[in-house]
């Protein structure tokens, strides 16, 4: 894929992101996942990795390795001619550079980052380390010449070794931070209630993806609590299992 459609793709994708009237990335995983979605007429999407660790047998947080992701990746992209963003969960160990040029070769141009890191422990990053790494992303994506749209997350939310008093706070300092390292937008990972997501962002100066399940939510209300972004994590695969499952279970 060349420089110039990468570019055109990562800007389209970043002009998509509107608070108060968001664009909707369908979570693949597959080529078949992601030709589905574009058929229903979407924009862009993002992969995810949970569902994409399930497609092949791995457990989520990173029981992939990142050349077998960008593998996925690259099936994905030559399936569905549309952006597309890639969760790469705390970047594999990867140094950035390695991180934005393979996503670029394999033709996406998005990417999640989280602060927790896999590989240590699952350790949570201080507030300025995972700043650093949002910017050196932002650089690499720079010196590659492509605006690689990057959705900065915190899991403050989902983590009980966090204070939950604190929660919101943390998080919205934590992703300040990132904001100013560069960010497009910003990933308070959970599933809150609309007076959480309105706050979060009245007081977030970019636009806030929140995630939906598919199968459940109106999508008529997240533009009201100005989301910029909705995304479906693992359920728009786990929705699709149940239906699956039920219509199994009459020929088991």
């Amino acid at each position: 894929m060349s420089d110039q459609v990468l570019q055109q793709r990562a800007e389209t994708l970043l002009a998509l992101h509107q608070p108060g009237n968001p664009v909707i990335l369908p979570t693949v995983w597959d080529a078949w996942s992601a030709h589905l979605a574009v058929e229903a007429g979407f924009a862009a999407l993002t992969i995810g990795s949970h569902p994409m660790a399930d497609s092949i047998g791995r457990p989520d947080g990173e029981g992939m390795s990142f050349d077998e992701a960008l593998t996925r990746v690259k099936q994905i992209t030559d399936a569905a001619p549309v952006p597309i963003s890639v969760d790469i969960e705390s970047g594999y160990g990867e140094e950035p550079s390695r991180l934005i040029d393979g996503l670029l070769e394999a033709g996406a141009v998005g990417l999640n980052i989280e602060d927790t890191v896999h590989k240590e422990g699952k350790r949570l990053r201080s507030p300025s380390e995972h700043a650093e790494l949002v910017g050196a992303l932002r650089a690499a994506a720079d010196a590659a010449g492509v605006h690689v749209v990057v959705n900065a997350r915190t899991d403050v939310f989902m983590r009980e070794d966090s204070d939950a008093a604190n929660r919101f706070d943390d998080a919205v300092a934590r992703l300040r931070l990132c904001v100013e390292a560069g960010a497009d937008s910003l990933y308070p990972v959970g599933r809150h209630d609309p007076d959480t997501l309105r706050r979060l962002t009245s007081e977030l100066p970019l636009p806030v993806n929140a995630i939906a399940l598919p199968d459940q939510d109106d999508p008529a209300t997240f533009g009201p609590l100005g989301v910029g972004r909705i995304s479906f994590g693992p359920f728009f695969q786990w929705a699709l299992s149940a239906r699956a499952k039920e219509m199994l279970a009459r020929w088991a």
